[in-house]
């Protein structure tokens, strides 16, 4: 498609061309009567005489060749360390005395997909999957979270102070380095939808899990979610009995994941990704009430106004449709 300044298109060129060719004109008058230089209509002229209406057609910029390219040896490391190091333009650049944006060139050229696309483990592009329809999965993950000591951590008040903080919540022995405990936050997000439902709990005792999984459920069912299959790790609590139980009552499959391959649950565990990024550590909190008393309006947004790159910058609600208060 020509640019919006471009004097001729293909059929002005054409009929500059005739003019000059079959008609008889002087270059000059048929510069002057398409408003074009008088070298512009002699080189269309020329094509036409040569090639005809096939010639007027919109050419490639690309030149025919490239001298000062890269030679192919430094390609060919440039595209080793990437899939060997799994490295960016700018340290590939570093190691091979080159320009980051010629690396970045290079890694185009080649069609090499970018880093995040690739397993870190194997450099294979990672095979990314959706379910077709809200329920078939819901991946459940369990994230382990330190509290906040009364007055702050060290990331509101520094290092110092935060260690003072948290040994007023901790028992005075030489030698103890202070604890003031965890949160385990147990989350079910669902695999097509991404709606999400999260509970702040004491631990992650089997019995505790399944009684999560029980409101997770009844969330899920009030939503109109039928869930179908259930994807976790292999966490002691996901491995008993309690935990078999709560879904045989509620006909709902077991899947876990393969050993060591946490990416097969990777929605959940992006979702604790996010829920640190723009919750746990968004700001720094005075004390761990203080934080948990946002998590609720957090975990809101996060399903009913946040736009999730995965849906179109949609949030999770609209992709259910009979989920009550979406459109608030």
């Amino acid at each position: 498609m020509p640019h919006r300044n471009a004097p001729l298109t293909e059929t002005g060129r054409l009929r500059l061309a005739r003019c000059a060719v079959e008609d008889g004109w002087p270059i000059r008058r048929a510069a002057e009567r398409f408003q074009v230089s008088h070298t512009t209509a002699a080189r269309w002229a020329r094509r036409y005489r040569e090639q005809g209406a096939a010639g007027l057609v919109d050419r490639p910029s690309r030149p025919h060749a490239s001298p000062a390219r890269t030679p192919v040896t430094t390609e060919r490391r440039i595209v080793k360390l990437r899939a060997s190091r799994r490295l960016g333009p700018a340290r590939i650049a570093f190691r091979l005395g080159l320009n980051p944006s010629t690396v970045h060139r290079v890694l185009i050229r080649y069609r090499c997909p970018p880093l995040a696309c690739l397993d870190r483990a194997t450099s294979c592009e990672v095979r990314r999957y959706e379910r077709a329809a809200p329920g078939e999965l819901v991946h459940v993950d369990i994230k382990k979270l330190g509290n906040i000591p009364d007055g702050g951590g060290w990331r509101a008040v520094g290092r110092d102070r935060g260690k003072r903080n948290a040994r007023a919540h901790s028992p005075r022995r030489r030698g103890y380095r202070p604890m003031i405990g965890y949160s385990y936050l147990h989350t079910a997000i669902d695999d097509y939808s991404r709606l999400a439902y999260s509970e702040i709990l004491p631990d992650e005792r089997k019995e505790t899990a399944a009684g999560f999984w029980h409101r997770a459920r009844a969330f899920y069912t009030a939503a109109g979610i039928t869930v179908q299959r259930v994807m976790t790790d292999n966490g002691a609590c996901y491995r008993s009995s309690a935990w078999r139980d709560a879904l045989t009552a509620t006909g709902t499959t077991h899947k876990r994941i393969r050993p060591y391959r946490p990416q097969t649950n990777g929605k959940a565990e992006r979702f604790n990704r996010t829920l640190l990024d723009e919750w746990a550590y968004a700001r720094p909190y005075r004390s761990e009430a203080e934080r948990r008393a946002t998590f609720d309006s957090w975990l809101h947004t996060y399903n009913h106004h946040r736009g999730h790159t995965a849906l179109g910058g949609h949030p999770p609600a609209s992709r259910v449709t009979n989920l009550s208060g979406q459109y608030t």
